[in-house]
């Protein structure tokens, strides 16, 4: 059986495309940060979940510090 599995890319594009469809013409705001929103709390929340909570891990996954990866849990009310 030959399963055809999207890229994150892909997913990111096709989503993107849909929301500038569903604009119609008006000009959009802020993708940046819809992006960014949209992603960052279920990156956060799955990886947290595979490194079974611990912090130290899943920043090194992340490839970012601790601390900031405390400070993103906290504004994502994950913590």
């Amino acid at each position: 059986m030959n399963t055809r599995h999207k890229t994150l890319e892909q997913c990111v594009v096709e989503s993107l495309e849909t929301y500038f469809r569903d604009l119609g013409g008006s000009e959009p705001d802020r993708i940046h940060a819809m992006v960014m929103q949209a992603v960052e709390k279920p990156l956060l929340a799955t990886v947290m979940r595979h490194a079974d909570g611990n912090q130290s891990l899943a920043a090194r996954w992340l490839d970012i510090n601790r601390n900031t990866l405390r400070k993103k849990l906290a504004e994502h009310k994950l913590l």
